[in-house]
């Protein structure tokens, strides 16, 4: 039986037809991409600019306009291993309420983006550009007090936090042969106009304008760039560029020499800077840190930021007297940013601390970094007033939190009678607006200062509140007493004591108005000047006889104080200096509030004496103006002797608590407090 015979053709099955063509297509689209790549895309500059209008909000022109010279040349847009544009005009129209005719204006720009760094900026990062070459860049970057920005492309340029500063795309390679920078603000009051020109492959950035009311003046080198006409493959750009900044604000100074990773808001950077100003507060203003009111600095470090992370090593700071350095790192990537570190230094001097504390004042009619010079004064209240009033900035306690460890070798008190603190070790804490001094530890004169201070600047008057102990301060040591040829100290001997202490208020002195709480605090082993004691007493004979053969020192057997404190009034429940030849009893009441004294010295002799006047001394009137005067009226027996157990009972109560320890002489002081109130109620 014969075979069928097949057809000559038999078409191939229906999926091996549908592959054949959608390779055929596969290979024609690819054949086009090609083309498109090697032209450029041309015909979609229109439907780009299109698109890019109505999704910014505002007219963005790709080319040139009709009629221009450069018209002719083309305009051509990559798409294959990232975008790449390039055009001999771009134009991005300024907002509706501007008055500037646009927000960017490039010339002869050559644009190029990686897919990743838009992946990253529609995730909500800043946006980075691999390469921005231009012939000309003219920019006008504007912010009103209302918070809208031209570089904010909505419908109605509005901001959800209009006081949140600009963050700048990121550049790999910036080329500009020239550029205009214009950056007006009127949230930070910043006015700047920034020249640009790219020459012997270095970018050079020249600015001026104001901050406030200080002027800015800004110059840049950025060196090691690729020639204007090379081609970024081929370009061998160091890892990072090395940069020369110097910046002056008003009277604040910064020098910056070291290397950046690039252009941009969150760029990496190493390098060794010197900055100086009239206060450490003005300069960090300006950056959002919160640093105290000083007088006039000068420093030196180094300094490295890694993302949103810096790290400062500052080798030497000088504020007025003081030498300090230290090393401190600060993070802003957290809710609220972060200063960490440790302070240290030979030698700080209050005296420079003195407007972060109320003590001074920055009188000056310019803002804090004005170039015209700054005066430090006293603050007053008024006449008769000499606490500090200067009002805290509570609100700086707020910007920010801190954990720094204080390490001071020398701390000058601000005046020759006391001696410095040698060394001074803290705790600093700054969280959400309170401020904590923890771990105190202070060495003088043989002795230690140790406990805690605390401010809660959380509300509109700030809370205060101390808790100190001090042991063992030698005072004829702490306190500087100079006297001539070999007479002893006024006063000598171990003191030691304790303060509990809370007030409120917005400075120093409305702080002391209010003060809460109690002190005490005994001498121990302690002597005090014959002559002194002979005069407290008015013993005109013998005071007399101790002047003619030289003083000495008479031991004091029971020297101690117990005070309270209840809205700023200071009043003593016990205050008593005894001596083998006296005992001097002290009462009455100090206003921290009114700031006036009403203070009463009972003197009773333990010996007789012809010319002794047995009337109080009393000290009265303001703290800027004392008053010492005699109790003219005779003390008479019944009335003294009531006024002397009245003296007496607080005494007795306070013995139990003074702290004897191991020491036999601080034993034998409590003996003779003891002693004291025994002979006092017999004479009573």
């Amino acid at each position: 039986m014969p075979e069928p015979q097949r057809p000559p053709f038999s078409p191939p099955p229906p999926r091996r037809r549908h592959r054949f063509l959608l390779g055929w297509a596969a290979l024609v689209l690819a054949g086009l991409v090609v083309v498109g790549e090697m032209l450029g895309w041309p015909f979609l500059a229109g439907p780009l600019e299109q698109a890019l209008s109505a999704s910014l909000d505002r007219r963005v022109s790709l080319t040139p306009p009709a009629g221009d010279e450069r018209s002719s040349d083309s305009f051509r847009v990559r798409f294959i291993g990232g975008i790449h544009l390039e055009t001999p005009q771009l134009t991005v129209a300024a907002p509706a309420w501007s008055q500037a005719s646009q927000m960017l204006l490039a010339n002869g720009l050559d644009l190029r983006l990686r897919y990743i760094d838009l992946w990253r900026a529609w995730r909500g990062h800043p946006l980075r550009i691999e390469q921005l070459r231009a012939s000309r860049l003219v920019t006008a970057l504007e912010r009103l007090p209302d918070g809208r920005a031209s570089w904010q492309f909505a419908a109605d340029g509005s901001s959800a936090t209009p006081a949140a500063p600009m963050r700048l795309p990121g550049v790999g390679l910036l080329l500009i042969e020239e550029g205009v920078l214009s950056y007006r603000d009127g949230v930070q009051d910043i006015e700047v106009e920034s020249l640009l020109a790219l020459v012997d492959q270095q970018l050079r950035v020249t600015a001026s304008g104001h901050w406030r009311e200080s002027p800015v003046k800004v110059s840049a080198t950025l060196s090691g760039l690729a020639a204007a006409d090379g081609d970024l493959a081929d370009s061998s750009l160091p890892s990072r560029l090395p940069l020369v900044l110097e910046t002056t604000i008003g009277r604040a100074r910064l020098r910056f020499d070291g290397r950046i990773d690039e252009l941009s808001s969150d760029t990496s950077l190493q390098g060794r800077f010197d900055l100086s100003g009239p206060s450490l507060a003005a300069v960090g203003d300006p950056i959002g840190v919160t640093l105290p009111s000083t007088t006039a600095f000068h420093s030196a470090g180094v300094v490295v930021r890694e993302g949103d992370a810096w790290r400062v090593r500052v080798d030497d700071a000088t504020v007025g007297a003081s030498r300090l350095n230290g090393a401190f790192s600060y993070a802003s990537d957290g809710a609220v940013p972060m200063l960490a570190g440790q302070l240290t230094g030979r030698h700080l001097s209050l005296a420079d601390l003195g407007p972060a504390v109320g003590t001074t004042s920055i009188t000056s009619t310019a803002d804090p970094l004005s170039p015209a010079p700054i005066a430090t004064q006293a603050v007053v209240k008024g006449p008769g007033k000499v606490l500090p009033a200067r009002p805290f900035d509570l609100a700086a306690l707020r910007v920010m939190n801190a954990n720094v460890l204080i390490d001071i070798a020398e701390v000058d008190l601000n005046t020759t009678a006391l001696e410095p603190l040698r060394p001074l070790r803290a705790h600093l804490q700054l969280t959400g607006g309170v401020l904590s001094l923890s771990d105190l530890d202070a060495r003088t004169a043989d002795g230690r200062l140790s406990g805690r201070l605390g401010l809660d600047g959380r509300g509109a008057q700030a809370l205060w509140d101390a808790d100190l102990r001090w042991n063992e301060v030698r005072l004829e040591r702490w306190v500087r007493q100079a006297r001539g040829g070999d007479a002893p100290p006024y006063v000598s001997g171990r003191l030691n004591g304790s303060a509990t202490l809370k007030g409120q208020g917005r400075s120093t002195a409305e702080i002391l108005a209010s003060l809460n709480g109690r002190v005490r605090t005994e001498l121990i082993g302690g002597a005090v000047s014959h002559l002194m004691v002979e005069a407290a007493g008015i013993d005109l004979a013998q005071a007399l006889g101790v002047l003619l053969k030289n003083d000495d020192a008479l031991p004091l057997g029971c020297a101690v104080a117990d005070l309270d404190l209840t809205a700023g009034a200071l009043r003593p429940r016990v205050m008593v200096i005894d001596t083998t030849d006296s005992a001097v009893w002290i009462d009455g009441s100090l206003s921290l509030a009114a700031e006036s004294l009403d203070l009463r010295a009972v003197i009773s002799p333990k010996d007789f004496s012809p010319l002794t006047l047995r009337a109080p001394v009393h000290v009265r009137g303001s703290f800027a103006k004392p008053e010492v005067s005699l109790d003219k009226a005779k003390l008479g027996g019944q009335v003294a002797a009531s006024l002397l157990l009245a003296l007496l009972n607080p005494l007795a109560a306070l013995i139990p608590l003074i702290d004897t320890g191991d020491s036999d002489i601080a034993q034998r002081n409590a003996a003779a407090c003891r002693r004291l109130t025994q002979q006092g109620a017999r004479q009573s």
